[in-house]
């Protein structure tokens, strides 16, 4: 992956918000509907062409496909493995049970064309569909084709996120689940790396999970245990690629709800810097979590990593102002290092096909502030000697 060598480069965390007749049609299809492939295929491969048009128009540097023919960043693979037939269980957060009525507000916000279909797993999960990811990768190097961009990226749910989606009903173990899955997505991993583009692992699981129901009753070192659990399977399924080729995305939910029963970054960051992706994407500007820029003032960053910090939130529609997103550039950027901050986005903007908890067009503003941001926090990274 680019460093920010002569100015601070600029991302976000992967998904955008989808054309509305694209977010229909998937919906479409998650309602076990009839879609005609061939025009689907067709569509999403134009709006890949549009995003990234988009993104480079906005100032993004480093771009991505932005998820356009996922579901969901996480239920996407129930359609790609075997074994996933199963009922299922939706996620469940406690603080759905301390506060109901935020999150009946939350669910308000979702438009008619949101189906999220996330099945149990109820066999053995293994590569069904070899060409789906293939697809994705023909249709980010044809839109990139004639464009500049500093560098290219491409989500991938990690194991352990997997599993927080698509419940295990098979497996005699929930690691014997993690590490299955860890062997099922090995192709999709490595076949991204292989196509020069960089691999970003999604793993919300080793922050997020700490809140939902039946991990709200360990201990905090008891769910260190489990998520350093998911961190070796992580491991084991990106062994082959150089970890200068892979990021990862840390978080606790992309939501506005309350977030006090959140992990602090402080009790987990230790074992979240033992996976082998070189860059961390990471939640820094919200409410919640955007004083944890802190933690890093005591940390030791490791050798080689480099930091993706969130200096734009993802789930309100105030837009950042430029100066504010400077600010917090320049403050990671004098901890770590301006060669190893790469400024992002809490979350994505469209982590689920049809919901947006920032309005489609809201989004490209809050993207177009964070380019601005960066070109200010740059003059005075680079320009004052800084």
């Amino acid at each position: 992956m680019r460093r920010s060598r002569d100015r601070i480069l600029t991302t976000h965390t992967g998904s955008l918000p989808r054309p509305a007749d694209l977010d229909q049609l998937i919906a479409d299809r998650e309602a076990g509907a009839d879609v005609d492939q061939a025009a689907f295929d067709k569509r999403v491969e134009q709006a890949v062409a549009d995003i990234v048009a988009s993104q480079l128009a906005s100032g993004v540097s480093v771009i991505s496909d932005g998820e356009m023919g996922k579901p969901g960043y996480s239920t996407y693979v129930k359609d790609r493995l075997t074994g996933f037939g199963g009922p299922g269980r939706p996620l469940a957060i406690a603080e759905m049970i301390e506060y109901p009525e935020v999150f009946e507000a939350f669910r308000s916000g979702s438009t008619s064309r949101r189906v999220m279909n996330h099945p149990g797993c109820d066999g053995p999960v293994s590569l069904r569909d070899q060409g789906a990811v293939h697809k994705d990768i023909a249709n980010l190097k044809d839109a990139v084709r004639d464009a500049e961009p500093a560098d290219v990226f491409m989500t991938a749910a990690s194991p352990g996120v997997i599993a927080a989606f698509l419940a295990n009903e098979y497996y005699p173990s929930d690691e014997d689940y993690i590490f299955a899955l860890a062997d099922a997505m090995k192709p999709e991993y490595d076949a991204i790396a292989a196509a020069g583009i960089v691999l970003q692992l999604d793993c919300p699981d080793l922050a997020m999970t700490r809140a939902m129901l039946g991990n709200d009753a360990l201990t905090d070192e008891e769910f260190r245990d489990q998520i350093r659990m998911h961190v070796r399977a992580l491991n084991h399924a990106v062994r082959d690629i150089p970890p200068e080729q892979m990021r990862m995305h840390l978080c606790w939910g992309n939501g506005a709800w309350p977030h006090v029963t959140d992990i602090p970054l402080a009790a987990i960051i230790d074992v979240v810097l033992e996976a082998r992706p070189t860059g961390l994407v990471f939640e820094a500007a919200n409410p919640r979590h955007g004083h944890e820029w802190k933690v890093w003032k005591d940390i030791r960053l490791p050798e080689g990593k480099v930091l993706v910090p969130g200096v734009i939130d993802s789930t309100t529609n105030f837009v950042e102002h430029p100066e504010l997103v400077a600010q917090r550039i320049v403050k990671f950027a004098e901890i770590a290092g301006r060669e190893n901050v790469i400024a992002g986005t809490d979350c994505g903007f469209g982590t689920f096909a049809g919901y947006y908890a920032v309005q489609p067009r809201v989004a490209w503003l809050k993207l177009a502030a964070l380019a601005e941001g960066a070109e200010i926090a740059s003059d005075y990274l680079w320009k004052r000697g800084r």
